[in-house]
Parts: structure tokens; sequence; C-alpha cells
């Protein structure tokens, strides 16, 4: 049976944001140390503690290449999109801070391709979660 247009569209944007978050987190990794103090700088005048900028610089690399990874995947898409979401919400949160606007509305633009992915769920079909979840009901623990 072939796959409908919207499954197929749903699969190329849901793996196209995969792609770009994985990338996002995977090249800022083998320079963890030196992207966390170009972050603590940009946000030396702002009431942020040092400490917790770093820290959380520091888990945006690794949060990305996870999210980005199960997205091109499809793996855990429900709580990948919603981890994508939020920290999209504290990106904007923090380029607002700073009074990074044109950059508040980049993440914005992220923030809706997320949202229209996990409005629109229903057609994650080309994905592991699917295929898991047509596994688990052939499986005979799961008739009762």
């Amino acid at each position: 049976m072939p796959v409908s247009d919207r499954k197929l569209a749903y699969f190329l944007l849901r793996f196209t944001l995969g792609v770009s978050i994985f990338f996002h987190g995977v090249t800022r990794l083998p320079h963890l140390g030196m992207f966390a103090n170009t972050i603590v700088k940009q946000f030396a005048d702002t009431p942020l503690p040092a400490f917790l900028v770093r820290q959380f610089a520091v888990s945006v690399a690794i949060i990305e290449a996870i999210t980005g990874f199960l997205l091109i995947t499809g793996c855990c898409t429900r709580w990948a999109l919603v981890v994508g979401i939020l920290t999209m919400a504290s990106f904007i949160f923090g380029n607002s801070l700073i009074a990074d606007f044109p950059t508040v509305a980049i993440d914005l633009t992220y923030t809706a391709i997320y949202a229209v992915l996990l409005a629109a769920l229903e057609y994650n079909s080309i994905s592991v979660d699917m295929t898991l979840l047509k596994g688990l009901s052939r499986s005979p623990r799961t008739l009762g």
C-alpha cells in the first residue's frame, strides 16, 4: 500500500528538522568548553549566574544531539517534539533576555515546526515508533 502524501510530508519534515537539530548538537560536542564560554560571555550582563549559563550551554548540545537523533529515526517522537519545544522556549527566554530579537524570530520558526509536527503526530507512520507499535500489536503478550 503506498504511503499517503501527508505521511510522506510528515516524515520528510520530521527527518529534516531532526538532521538540523542533530547537527546543531553534534558539531558543538568537540568544542563544548569553547561553546559554553561563548554563551557565558553573551549572558554576562544578565541576572543569570554564570555557572547556570555554563551548565545550560553544555547540556543544550547533548539535548540537541539526542533530540535530533530521535527525530531522524522517529523514535519516541512525541517526547522528542515536546523536549524540542521546551528547549526552544528556553532559547526564546534567553535570547529575549539579551534582546537578540532576530534570533528570537528564528527560534519561533523552529518552535512552529515542532508544534506542527506534534499536532500532526497521527501522520508519523514512517518511524521507529510505528514499527515498534506494529510489532507490539502482533505480540501474543498484548492479546490479554
